[in-house]
């Protein structure tokens, strides 16, 4: 500044005004007053729109946990670490210079920062904790520690965990084995040691693009491979000593399952123990269906109704004893009560990672509560969020964990809106319209949180509900303030052998529960069913419901800007027209048939059916491609044409096993533009565009065809070189990633002359005549 006064005067002395103005115009001066003033603008947003820097900080650490996930290698992540930080510095370094901008100094750097230790924070552990896959599948014999055992009744089967040995691999790991019911005679708990035969293969990648990642959930839990029993389970040694917790949860879910029958008793079971094997699979996907499967998961309702009810019940128990409530904190003693019911609560239910992150977030509330603090708030929020993401950030890229603090966010934005307040506040007026009042702000309350989640299940599950907020206004009381109640109440009186009445209640009420389920989901419209949505239109929906919650005023409504972007990229999915699995054993053609869904085969296990029904937005209704007039089929091979994108498409796609003639093979994929095998094909088979046989699908995963768009999306690219993903070749060709499918084609004038355009003149050099 004294530079450019110094320049003024001189012009001033020279009487060069033009000069002086001239030299104002020059570029780096416009640069720097426009730096100043957005700087300046970023200040006065920070300082005026109630900015809280802790809810931040969690939402850059989760940030940097996804980006890690998302980003493809080392290097990409490298980058990420080392701008973040090189922002942070700059940030200290430049903006500290004054003192003129602590807002904005402090936000860059701390955001920065947490940026930085999520993406670390998640790479240490993926790199301490993850365990590979076994290298291929095999059928062995196995000899292990049962370390955790699963009932699932309702299926028939038990499910257990064992650490052992297996050939071939030199290190202890850890296998998750289904055993049928009928072969599970040594009933083998937790610590026992048993020989049986297995076939293993290691843990499934996505089968489709946009499917589920158990390889990835595997390589966190620690479980390098997956597999059946064959023949029966042989108990070598039994378990000695050991834990009282596995048997107890054991014997507390056979006991209830034995009080109340069916799923009503299998739902009990659940809520008791968390052992949910007891539920028949019509009536959970009913609760699937019907919105309301979160109630199956132990989680922060169950939790946080066990400790608010081992509180109040406390209080009211401890308020009894005049010494004690003159002489300690009633309060902190109630607490203590809680907290140990709570952590009680979850020991029994098996600990698992979503309720320990439930209990770990009722804790902080007690603690809150418990000083005397607000015991739902952002701060607190974000607090248990962030002690979550240190332990287990994995589970920041989970459904779990986002829809765990995204309904509590929307609870707490809504009920701390001036509206909202001014809604709830309390008034002289009759008990029927405050109870009217509450009723209305819990449906709304419902419909915001069925807003907020609904992003979460397009992306992770691809479907939604509209008519789960009345479903979840129903159950979600009568589960937290009927049926967890009386099933306490029933366990309780079995101890004096007078609990039969409560039973038959607690029955009732489960029914009741069940019931609204099945109406839920019968409604015209219930599910709705979405093909993926990729990232980049759930960060969007992320990111405008962030923007929503954590800021004050009418500057939150900016975030609509992002959810509406949401929308429109919601708006213009469309399904892939041609899904084809990791192994091309499975292929679904889209758009076709009265269901909208051919498959190759028919499928026997609902497992792939389910799969491809999801990836292409469908409700798992589909027909069979022999059995649909427009396709031309053999034992080994079926001819389809198809119309997409002011075009036809010729695909040959293998469903057979047998040799086929090389000679005509290779006339056969001359003239189709696709050709799909889960077979090795020989080079001789040169079809126009694309061959998508074992070859390439070992390098690119499952593919995603869309035809119209000429895309083609594999598994490969979303998952790079984290650990859990196995290809033969770890770094597929660049011309599969997202690859065009115009860039294979060559002129259509050529073609033409060469390759006759009909799926008979295929059908005819491979298939039989008709």
């Amino acid at each position: 500044m004294q530079g450019m006064a110094s320049d003024a005067t001189l012009a001033r002395i020279d009487g060069d005004e033009p000069a002086l103005g001239a030299a104002l115009q020059h570029r780096p001066w416009r640069v720097a007053a426009r730096l100043s003033s957005g700087l300046a603008a970023a200040e006065r947003f920070l300082a005026q729109a109630g900015y809280d820097r802790a809810p931040w900080v969690a939402v850059a650490f989760a940030v940097g946990i996804g980006l890690w996930f998302e980003l493809p290698g080392r290097w990409e992540w490298l980058a990420l670490v080392a701008s973040s930080c090189g922002v942070a510095l700059a940030a200290a370094a430049l903006l500290g210079r004054d003192g003129g901008h602590p807002y904005l100094r402090q936000s860059v750097v701390v955001l920065a920062a947490a940026l930085a230790a999520g993406c670390l924070v998640i790479w240490a552990k993926a790199a301490l904790v993850g365990t590979p896959p076994i290298a291929r599948p095999i059928v062995t014999e196995l000899t292990g520690r049962v370390v955790d055992r699963e009932e699932q009744p309702a299926e028939s089967r038990v499910r257990l965990v064992l650490v052992t040995r297996i050939a071939d691999e030199n290190r202890a790991v850890r296998v998750r084995i289904n055993v049928p019911l009928v072969a599970d005679d040594a009933r083998a708990g937790e610590g026992a040691i048993v020989k049986l035969r297995a076939r293993l293969m290691p843990p499934a990648p996505p089968m489709l693009p946009g499917a589920y990642d158990f390889a990835r959930v595997a390589w966190f839990d620690g479980i390098a491979a997956t597999g059946g029993a064959i023949g029966p389970v042989i108990l070598a040694a039994p378990a000695h000593g050991g834990g009282l917790l596995a048997p107890l949860q054991h014997a507390l879910a056979d006991h209830v399952r034995a009080q109340i029958a069916g799923s009503p008793g299998g739902v009990a079971a659940t809520f008791a123990s968390g052992d949910r094997g007891g539920i028949a699979p019509a009536d959970e996907q009913a609760m699937r269906d019907g919105g309301l499967t979160h109630l199956l998961s132990i989680s922060g309702l169950h939790v946080s109704a066990v400790i608010a009810g081992a509180y109040l019940l406390a209080m009211r128990l401890l308020g009894l004893w005049p010494w004690l409530a003159l002489r300690v904190r009633l309060p902190l003693l109630a607490a203590a009560v809680g907290a140990a019911a709570g952590l009680a609560y979850t020991l029994l239910t098996g600990a698992q990672v979503p309720t320990v992150r439930s209990c770990v977030g009722a804790l902080l509330v007690l603690l809150a509560v418990a000083i005397g603090r607000e015991a739902l708030s952002l701060r607190m929020l974000a607090v248990g969020a962030l002690v979550v993401m240190l332990m287990w950030p994995e589970a920041v890229v989970g459904p779990s964990f986002q829809m765990s603090f995204a309904a509590v966010l929307a609870i707490i934005a809504v009920h701390g809106a001036a509206p909202v307040r001014a809604f709830l506040a309390h008034r002289d007026e009759p008990w029927w319209r405050r109870l009217a009042r509450d009723a209305v702000m819990l449906l709304g309350t419902g419909f915001v949180i069925e807003a907020a989640l609904t992003p979460i299940s397009m992306f992770h599950f691809h479907r939604s509900g509209i008519y789960s907020a009345f479903a979840n206004v129903i159950a979600i009381p009568l589960t937290t303030f009927v049926s967890m109640p009386l099933i306490a109440l029933a366990l309780a009186l079995d101890c004096i052998g007078l609990g039969a009445p409560v039973w038959w209640l607690v029955g009732k009420s489960l029914g009741l529960l069940l019931t609204v389920a099945h109406v839920t989901a019968r409604q015209p419209g219930a599910v709705t069913h979405w093909p993926t949505l990729g990232a980049g239109g759930f960060a969007l929906f992320i990111a405008g419901g962030l923007w929503l919650a954590l800021w004050r005023g009418k500057v939150r409504l900016l975030g609509l800007v992002p959810a509406l972007l949401g929308v429109v990229v919601l708006a213009g999915l469309r399904s892939p027209d041609v899904l084809v699995s990791g192994d091309g054993h499975h292929v679904g053609i889209t758009g076709l048939g009265p269901s909208g869904l051919i498959l190759l085969r028919d499928e026997r296990s609902s497992y792939a059916r389910d799969n491809l029904a999801e990836v292409a937005g469908m409700d798992g209704k589909a027909t069979t491609l022999a059995d649909w007039p427009g396709a031309r089929c053999s034992p080994d091979f079926c001819v389809v044409q198809l119309n997409r994108g002011g075009r036809d498409w010729l695909l040959l796609i293998a469903r057979g096993k047998d040799p086929v003639a090389e000679r005509d093979l290779a006339a056969a994929c001359e003239r189709v533009d696709i050709v799909i095998a889960d077979r090795w094909v020989p080079r001789s088979c040169k079809p126009r565009v694309l061959k998508a046989d074992r070859t390439l699908l070992a390098r690119t995963g499952g593919l995603a065809i869309d035809l119209g768009r000429s895309r083609i999306t594999t598994v490969a690219e979303g998952e790079g070189e984290h650990g859990w993903w196995r290809a033969s070749d770890p770094h597929p060709p660049q011309q599969w990633r997202s690859r065009s499918l115009h860039d294979g084609l060559k002129s259509d004038a050529s073609f033409a002359r060469f390759h006759p355009r009909s799926a008979d003149a295929a059908a005819q050099a491979i298939l039989p005549a008709q």
